[in-house]
Formats: structure tokens, sequence, C-alpha cells
């Protein structure tokens, strides 16, 4: 009987705690922009065609390029793309781009990019996708509901990006940039207010304000409340109240200091209140109307319909501050010094097994005992990098770099503030509870540099490279269903990561591109769970190579790309049964070359008042030989990730599917802009995205709920504007599917339902 606890509750704590290797190690531009000839747009700055196809300059490589002429694979969206479009948040970039999978676990998420990033629910596996705001990396564990407002743009680079970018950034990496202060743009802004179902209220607006000939800044504010989605009931049907309702607020003010035409200081602090009231979830089970062995599941409910009775919550509170220093000489060189300081706070407890009382799963005939897991954690990271920056302007271009990042999770003391509950409501009992406290620190130092050379006009060599050293140490106290478990260790990583790419220009409107680019994510320490101090696990290392075209039509008002991937994994990170003792779990590495690769397209048209966006993603993936245990099945057979052997329990995954890697994305969106006379229009606007069904675990078993539906979600709009007033009439996933967003300890939480309302948009 304590086998069954001990595997729970190691399941449990690999959702939300284990000791990372995060470092995500870089940070763009604070800028990080993508612009239109026109300029920059945004939510609360919005141009009269924000459908546009123009120009796309990207900046996220430390300079501004033209996008349709750079041997990168991109997806950028501005401000009011992102309205039209309905992305409020992260979960909503995966209905808008292609090649992105989003996974919501509640105190984090596992962002997908061409089935890369974070494909285990826990913390000591890091994000092979780096998150930036305004040109620093955020958060690699928690705090990942920070709303998107007053944005200017969001970009997201597909692939490798380890040598300008950093390490952790093997899927790829996304920039979120938010509306710098205008010197001389006088005073300007918005005001947004909305309503609709679930009782949602929210406003958000922004005001630049220009203090001087040389001052400015802007302040930016966020609110919304929203009833919850769920019908839960406690034991027997009684009322139970935890509900996920929302209660967010955050704001954001920015200064930009320019005394001369060389020098300028750019600040912003952002501070956020998440209370997401609950990440409320069921046995997977329990969607299932049909049971495997072909009987009607008598406990089949809806994903939304679920029952608990232990005390649910969860809150995110955060401060960032960001200082970018740049000089730029005479000659046009650049000197550049980013810099960050971030601290949050994340609470969370939970039923962790989704009940109201002790049953039996249907399927697996095992028992489920009640079991309540809480945390309260605090994270800090500071960031700090230097550039040096050669002129655009030349044949020969370089740059050279510095980087350091230092993050550390706090689990504070007492032993209770990071409990998990076997036994629930028994709160006492030593033999029932998992629990620790102490300190996570983490630190990664990186040097870089690359140079570009323009062999003809219209053919150009770029190579880069990155040395980067990180650590992981854990100071940490672990009390094991009554037995102390001291776990002091390090774990070092280091690699050197490069990019060689070659541009071609074939004519004004056709570019080819090709390059081949390597990436690491560092090794981590396994959570100790009763076996001693297991052994860390090492590096990941990808070595992409990547061909891509990219081509202008009907005199720029139809822009095409199409690209094409081969990823080559080795060590790949994954968490499995431990091999001597299958019903623990541990991370490791898979033995081989594991592949994937796949190819992309993407479109934009604009007509005047009609415009059309499209991009679709085909991918294929699999494992290198390996052997392993499903550590949700009983066992006491070893099982050796190398040898095996093959049994019913040690199961051989070589070719299986990576998880959370969909085989086929798909998006598409368009407008109509119809003139109504007197500067008025009435715009309707329908977006769909599609994601594939894919497998939440390596084992693909469907009977343990590892196979996740296929999300189809349309967003529509109706929008009436007139002047610098619009009124729009607004629905996501109008279809209202119901679908798992993540699979997470025998748990399906839910993705979100169908919402509607209006909302009133006004610049000055």
């Amino acid at each position: 009987m304590k086998v069954l606890p001990l595997c729970l509750g190691v399941s449990a704590l690999a959702l939300t705690w284990g000791v990372p290797a995060f470092a995500q190690d870089d940070a763009a531009t604070s800028t990080g922009t993508v612009t239109s000839e026109s300029g920059q747009t945004a939510a609360g700055d919005r141009a009269d065609s924000p459908n546009a196809v123009g120009e796309i300059v990207v900046t996220a490589t430390r300079r501004s390029e033209n996008l349709m002429t750079s041997p990168i694979s991109a997806s950028v969206l501005s401000g009011s793309q992102l309205a039209n479009k309905g992305v409020t948040d992260v979960d909503a970039l995966q209905f808008a781009m292609p090649s992105v999978v989003v996974n919501n676990f509640g105190q984090g998420n596992n962002f997908n990019v061409r089935g890369i990033g974070k494909a285990e629910h826990n913390t000591q596996t890091t994000t092979g996708v780096i998150v930036y705001r305004d040109g620093v990396p955020t958060f690699p564990g928690y705090v990942q509901g920070e709303p998107y407002y007053d944005i200017a743009n969001i970009q997201l680079l597909r692939g490798p990006q380890g040598t300008i970018v950093g390490q952790n950034a093997t899927g790829g990496a996304v920039f979120v940039n938010t509306n710098d202060p205008v010197i001389e743009g006088g005073v300007h802004g918005y005001v947004q207010a909305q309503a609709g179902n679930y009782a949602d209220l929210g406003a958000q607006g922004a005001v630049n304000l220009p203090i001087s000939d040389t001052f400015a800044m802007r302040v930016s504010l966020f609110g919304e409340r929203r009833d919850g989605f769920y019908n839960i009931t406690g034991p027997g049907g009684a009322t139970y109240s935890d509900n996920n309702d929302l209660r967010m607020a955050a704001g954001r003010i920015s200064f930009l200091w320019k005394p001369s035409a060389n020098f300028s200081v750019l600040s912003k602090t952002d501070l956020g209140y998440m209370n997401f009231g609950a990440y409320p979830a069921s046995p997977y089970w329990q969607s299932m109307k049909t049971l495997p062995n072909g009987s009607a599941n008598p406990r089949y409910a809806d994903l939304f319909d679920i029952t608990a009775n232990a005390p649910m919550g969860a809150r995110d509170k955060f401060v960032r501050s960001i200082l970018k220093l740049e000089y730029v000489t005479d000659g046009g060189m650049k000197f550049r010094s980013v810099s960050s300081l971030q601290n949050a706070n994340t609470l969370y407890q939970t039923d962790l097994d989704g009940t109201s009382s002790d049953s039996l799963n249907p399927i697996t005939l095992q028992p489920v005992p009640n079991s309540y897991f809480f945390d309260t954690v605090t994270e800090t990271q500071v960031t700090q990098e230097f550039n040096i920056i050669s002129p655009d302007n030349q044949r020969v271009t370089w740059l050279a770099g510095a980087f350091g990042l230092w993050n550390t999770y706090f689990f504070p003391a007492p032993y209770d503030n990071f409990t998990i509950n076997v036994c629930y409501p028994v709160a006492t009992n030593p033999a029932c509870l998992y629990q620790l406290k102490g300190r996570n620190p983490e630190r990664s130092l990186a040097a870089f540099g690359q140079i570009g050379f323009k062999i003809t006009p219209s053919l150009k060599l770029e190579v880069g490279g990155r040395y980067t050293a990180s650590r992981s140490t854990n100071h940490v106290d672990v009390m094991q269903y009554g037995t102390y478990i001291p776990d002091e260790q390090t774990v070092t990583s280091d690699n050197f990561s490069y990019k060689v790419s070659l541009g071609w220009q074939a004519s004004p409107d056709q570019y080819l591109y090709g390059f081949v680019a390597t990436g690491f994510r560092p090794g981590g320490l396994n959570v100790p769970v009763g076996l001693g101090l297991p052994t860390p696990f090492d590096p990941e290392t990808v070595q992409s190579f990547e061909a891509g075209w990219k081509g202008n039509f009907l005199n720029g008002k139809l822009r095409t790309t199409l690209d094409g991937y081969y990823n080559n994994y080795k060590n790949f990170q994954v968490i499995i049964g431990y091999p001597n003792y299958p019903t623990f779990g541990i991370e490791l590495n898979v033995p081989g070359t594991t592949k994937i690769y796949g190819f992309e397209a993407t479109t934009e048209l604009n007509l005047g008042n009609f415009s059309l966006n499209a991009g679709v993603n085909v991918l294929h993936s699999e494992l290198a030989q390996f052997y392993a245990s499903d550590s949700r099945l009983p066992s006491t057979t070893p099982c050796d990730p190398n040898a095996g052997p093959t049994s019913a329990t040690c199961i051989d995954l070589k070719g299986r599917e990576q998880t959370y890697a969909p085989n086929f994305t798909f998006n598409v969106g368009a407008q109509y802009k119809i003139p109504l006379g007197e500067k008025s229009t009435l715009t309707p606007r329908v977006n769909f995205g599609h994601i594939a069904p894919q497998w939440a675990t390596l084992f693909e078993n469907p009977a343990l709920g590892d196979r996740l539906v296929a999300r189809n979600v349309l967003n529509a709009q109706l929008e009436l504007s007139r002047g610098d007033w619009s009124i729009t009439a607004y629905a996501t996933n109008l279809t209202d599917q119901h679908y798992p967003g993540a699979l997470i300890s025998g748990l399906y939480l839910a993705g979100p339902p169908r919402q509607y309302g209006v909302k009133i948009f006004k610049t000055f």
C-alpha cells in the first residue's frame, strides 16, 4: 500500500517542483520590435490596415533585418492582429501561428514549437522555447499566465536559436514586446472596456506622456474579473465553492530618456496580480463514454463537471524591472546593456485525485486515494547582457556579446509550505506526507558572437557561435513519509553552439536560404524519492538543418514562405519509471538519436479591404532505440534503458512519437472591411486553428488517457468602427469544443470553453 501513495506523490512532485537547470540564457534587445514601413502598431495605436502586407523588420537577432530576406523562420503579429485574432494570453497563440502547441497544466505550461519545448509537466525538465518580455527571458518555471495588453508585437522564431538567443532555445524563442514611450509623440493612447459571458468584465488602457523634449513616460493598466467555467460538487453532491473565478490586475510604467541623438535609457517596470481561483481537473477516465473493455462508463461526465473534496487555489504575483542603455556612435556602432530584476510568488493548492471521495479507477481497477497538494514558492531572477554591434550597412557585419543569468527557487520553511498529502483529509500523519523546504539556485554565463559577409550584393554568409556554462544546485531538505532526506547536489553543463547560414536574394521578390545550427538544454538534478540521491541527467543537444524560400507577388500584396527542417537530438531528456524500481519516476537521457522533421508554409494576402493569412506545419517525430517502464502501472521488473529486455512492463519505445508533437497544425484567418461612409466601416473576421491529436506520454496508452483529441477552435468578430471609436462583438471557441488542455498525474485539465461578449475601444 505504500508503493501507490509514493508513486502518486512522486508524480505530483514532478508536476510542481524539481531541480531545474533552466538558465534561459539570453536576452534580445529590449525593443525587439517587428515593425511595418509605417511604424509600430499596437492594440492601443491601431493602423488603418493592421493586416497590411508590408516590410517586416526583425530585431530579435540584435540588428534590424527584413524578415523576408533573413535566414530564419518566423511568425509575427502586431498588437492589432493579436486583438483581431482573439489572442489575449499565451494559450491562444497556438491557434494563430503554425507549429505552436501550448498545453496548460495550471501552475505552468508546455510551450512547444515544431514538437520541441517542454514535454514533461515539471520544472526539472528545462524548457526548449524561451519566452521574452521586452528583451529579457521571463521566469522559466512559474507565472505563465501574464496577460497581453498594450502590446507592440509578438514574434516567434522557429527552430534552434542557441547562437544569439541562448541555451534552452532548441525549439525556438518568443518575443513579447510592449509599446515604448514616444518623446515627440504628444499625449496619446487608448482605452478599452469589455463585458461577456461568465460575468466577465475587463478594462485596459495606456497613455503616452511626453515630459520634455528628451524625456517621456508611458503608463499601461489592465484588469479583469470573470466567474469560473466549472460545475463542481463536493461529497454526496454538496456545494463546492472553489471554482476558477478569475481576478486579475496588472500595470506597467515605462520611461525613455534620450539626452542626445547618440544615447538613450529605457526602463520598464511591470507588476501583476493574477488570481485564477483554482486549476480544477478530473480523472482522465471520467471523460470516456465507453471504457476500454467496451462497457459504458457509469462515471462519465463532461470535462467541466467535476467533483472535489480538498480545497483549491491558484494565485501568482510578480514584479519585473528592465533597464536598457544604448550608445550609438556617429559611425553607427552600438554599445548596449540590457538588465533585468524579477521576483514572483506562486501559490497553488488542489484536489490531487480529482474526486470527492476515495474511488476505484474503472480501467486499472486500482484504488485512487484522496490526495491533496499545496505549495507556495518564490522565484527571483537577475539577468545582464552586453552587446557591441557593428553598423548594419556594411559588407562585413559583426556582433559580440556576454550574458549572465541567476535564478533561484525558494521553498520556504516550515515543511508544510510544500506538501503532498496522500491521506486527505487526515492532516498530521507523517506516513502520508511528502514535504520539503530549501532553495535551488541556478547560474548561466555565456559569451557569443556572429559575423556576416556579403560574398556578392545578393549572396550573404553568416557564422555565429556561443559558449555557455550552466550550474544548478540543491540546498533542500525533504521529509518523505516520515523519512528525512537531505538533498545537497550540484550539476554543471557547458556547450558550444553554432549556426552557419547562406542567404541568396535571387530577385527583388525571391529569397532562398539554408543553414545548419546546433543548440542544447543543460542537464539537471533528479528529485530524491527514497532511493538516495539519484544520478543527474545529462545535457540534450540538437543539430538542425533547414532550407527555405520566401517570395512576394502581386506587387507586394501576396507574401509566402516555405521551409523544411530536419533535427537530430542526442541525449533527449525524458521522465520514465526508475530503471530498477519502475514505480518511481526519474529523468534520464534517451540513448541514440531522436529525429524530428517536417515542413511549414505560410501566406499573407492583402487586397485592399480583404485580407487573408494562413499557416500549416506537417511534422514527423520518432524516438531512438529506448526501453522504459511506465511508472503508472505496477511493476517490479528492472528495465535497462539501453538493453531492456522487452517485456509486458519494459517497453521498447523505438519509433514512438515525441509527446505534445502533433503531426499537423493549421491556422487561417480572414477579414473584409465594408465601408459605410462618413469614416465608418463594418469588419467581419474569422480565425480558425486546428491542432491534430497528440500524445501526452511516450507510452502512447489511450486507456490511460494518453491520446489528447484534436483541437478545432473557431474565433469570430464583428467590428463597427467610426473614427477613433470601435465596438466589437466577439466569440472565442465559437463551437464550444470541450477538449483536454493537458494530462498531468492522471488528471485532465480542460481548455477554455466558448466565451463571447462586446468590447468598446477608443484611441486618443
